[in-house]
């Protein structure tokens, strides 16, 4: 798995994250999930930098012009529901994407703070053969995204798979990169040491999908 730690470089990316780390700006769900778009397309404008273009030619009102275009038949799929703002942000960059929706949530178990992941609800185009971007804002055990990814090879497999994350913990990356194709690209905005016993990353943020769309039961 190639690793993507987009926050290795300074730039305005920082300035986002800072905010939806941030409980007094987290109070303004808009924001938060305004800063959460952005990212997905800071992260899709990088990402694109990776995929295949072919020189077209392109006809202006005063002539032609060759220029690379893309060429990846992409599938943007992301987990619901936490993943909708970083899907619309990823959406903005490739506009001509199909979008795929998958759901994803932690059942406790009876042992204490244990739990298991489960899958009810996919929604997807062929994937066979294309470009999955599989967005999913907070990768912190790895669990959720190893059970999606076991629920989509069920549909097809994709040529390859570029998972765009807000936030990692680094016990999740070494989680997916034993079940994920080694050829999978990982692009994460930040990188966090640890995880609670709860399994929620430290520092982190807290639940993404609240923060977005209010507390659930």
């Amino acid at each position: 798995m190639k690793i993507h730690n987009l926050t290795q470089q300074p730039s305005v990316l920082n300035t986002f994250i800072a905010e939806i780390r941030d409980p007094e700006i987290q109070k303004d769900s808009l924001r938060f999930r305004r800063n959460i778009e952005r990212i997905g397309e800071v992260i899709g404008y990088e990402l694109s930098k990776d995929l295949l273009y072919k020189y077209q030619e392109v006809t202006t009102p005063l002539g032609v012009k060759k220029m690379q275009l893309l060429q990846n038949e992409v599938v943007l799929c992301s987990i619901l529901r936490a993943g909708l703002p970083l899907h619309q942000g990823l959406l903005n960059y490739f506009d001509a994407a199909e979008n795929a929706f998958i759901s994803a949530y932690r059942k406790p178990l009876k042992a204490a703070d244990d739990f298991e992941i489960i899958v009810e609800y996919f929604a997807t185009p062929s994937i066979e053969n294309k470009t999955m971007l599989l967005a999913d804002p907070m990768l912190a055990t790895g669990q959720s995204l190893v059970a999606v990814y076991n629920a989509i090879k069920e549909q097809g497999i994709p040529k390859e798979i570029h998972i765009v994350a807000v936030i990692a913990a680094k016990e999740g990356i070494e989680f997916i990169k034993n079940h994920f194709p080694e050829n999978t690209h990982l692009w994460v905005a930040a990188i966090d040491e640890t995880l609670d016993k709860k399994g929620y990353i430290i520092p982190g943020i807290g639940d993404a999908g609240d923060l977005a769309f209010g507390t659930k039961l």
